[in-house]
């Protein structure tokens, strides 16, 4: 048997709108109205687990699903960046954002690097390949680009050459050994 995640990104809020980096907050209207919208054709089978971020929480239950928070499905941790915009950011440390931008290993914000992210997440999708399941689980984009670069061992600096939006589904699947990516819909 497979093992299928389908991970699903948290719906719009206002940073969302804003292009800003995301804090914790609730999900904005549109982003009610469209993860409503989304349960309609979702697939159901299996456990949910979610990020514990109040946007995902909101997106789970807007998507009908009772999930499992689980810690390592967390966003990216922006540090000092969380809610400003990205062009604040990029106006006010200009070296600092360019450095975050080329270098995978950089956390100039005092949060997470993106290498650490993909890290953190090709550790707990190897965590779950033996388990057999359909997951569904509900986080960041962020997330689910680290889950991209580390299900098919791409090179971390390939994470900035993933656009997932809200509401985003990306699917893997695995043999048991390994992960493929079986899709991405936007």
């Amino acid at each position: 048997m497979q093992s299928r995640v389908t991970f699903i990104a948290a719906a719009s809020t206002a940073a969302t709108r804003a292009g800003a980096f995301p804090a914790d907050e609730g999900l904005d209207v549109f982003g009610k109205k469209d993860a409503a919208a989304l349960a309609k054709r979702l697939r159901r089978s299996g456990p949910a687990l979610t990020s514990p971020a109040v946007r995902a929480l909101e997106t789970a239950s807007a998507l009908g699903l009772d999930p499992v928070v689980d810690e390592e499905l967390r966003d990216l941790d922006l540090g000092r960046w969380a809610g400003c915009t990205l062009n604040n950011v990029a106006e006010r440390e200009p070296e600092s954002f360019k450095c975050w931008l080329s270098d995978p290993a950089a956390h100039p914000h005092g949060g997470e690097s993106v290498e650490a992210l993909v890290s953190r997440i090709a550790i707990w999708l190897n965590g779950v390949l033996p388990r057999q399941e359909n997951i569904v689980a509900i986080t960041h984009p962020a997330v689910m680009r680290a889950a991209a670069v580390a299900a098919i061992h791409a090179d971390p600096m390939t994470f900035w050459h993933i656009d997932i939006g809200p509401l985003a589904v990306l699917e893997l699947s695995s043999n048991g050994r390994r992960w493929m990516l079986r899709g991405l819909e936007n």
